[in-house]
């Protein structure tokens, strides 16, 4: 994939890994992901839209200034539904926000969460020696963000820890700032688990490099 953030926002950001791995004994692995499924229902869904605005607006016309002969009704109302429904399509395909208003948002919390934890298993994060990794990723196309602690942290890091941190970053990831909003949520997240345990030092089982994909 392009990558998202630039050589100088990945370097300060690798470098923040470390220090917070050693301020709260814990393996944080940042992850930006450019979408977590294909979601290839999409430009179908925006096809039928366009057909559909499409043969409403013949039919309108047709009632308001009726032509003739038949068969030319006929033909420009085909031309007009697969018109707009392919015109449709191509926007879902090119342009993400108008793809967007054809997802739905339970959809969306499924496949970024089974993306989440697909990579926690393929990058073995389970296999720290205190199972204290956490895995804090955000995949761009449904600007979501995850946030997976493996069992040794989800004491401190609960349900309401995870809102938290989510609620610092989606200010900044909804503007576009991906590299703030992951700086934002690396100083919650250590703020989280140092406030709830004592950290002890750690050897660094896991890269400090942030995971960049195309995903789905």
């Amino acid at each position: 994939m392009k990558h998202v953030l630039n050589n100088e926002e990945r370097s300060r950001l690798n470098k923040d890994i470390a220090d917070a791995e050693k301020r709260t004994g814990a393996q944080i692995v940042l992850a930006v992901i450019e979408r977590s499924d294909s979601y290839a229902e999409l430009p179908w869904k925006a096809f039928a839209l366009g057909a559909s605005i499409a043969g409403f607006l013949a039919l309108v016309m047709n009632l308001l200034r009726p032509l003739s002969p038949p068969g030319a009704v006929v033909l420009i109302a085909i031309f007009m539904i697969l018109t707009a429904g392919a015109g449709f399509a191509l926007l879902c395909v090119f342009v993400p926000d108008f793809a967007r208003l054809f997802l739905h948002a339970h959809r969306v919390e499924v496949e970024t969460r089974q993306y989440a934890e697909s990579l926690f298993l393929s990058r073995e994060m389970f296999a720290t020696r205190e199972r204290k990794a956490v895995l804090l990723l955000i995949s761009l196309f449904e600007r979501r963000i995850v946030v997976l602690p493996d069992v040794g942290l989800t004491k401190q890091i609960n349900q309401e820890a995870i809102e938290k941190i989510i609620k610092h970053m989606r200010v900044y990831l909804k503007a576009g700032y991906t590299a703030r909003a992951l700086d934002a949520g690396l100083k919650k997240l250590e703020e989280i688990i140092t406030a709830n345990v004592q950290p002890e030092s750690s050897v660094n089982e896991l890269s400090d490099k942030i995971i960049e994909e195309n995903g789905a």
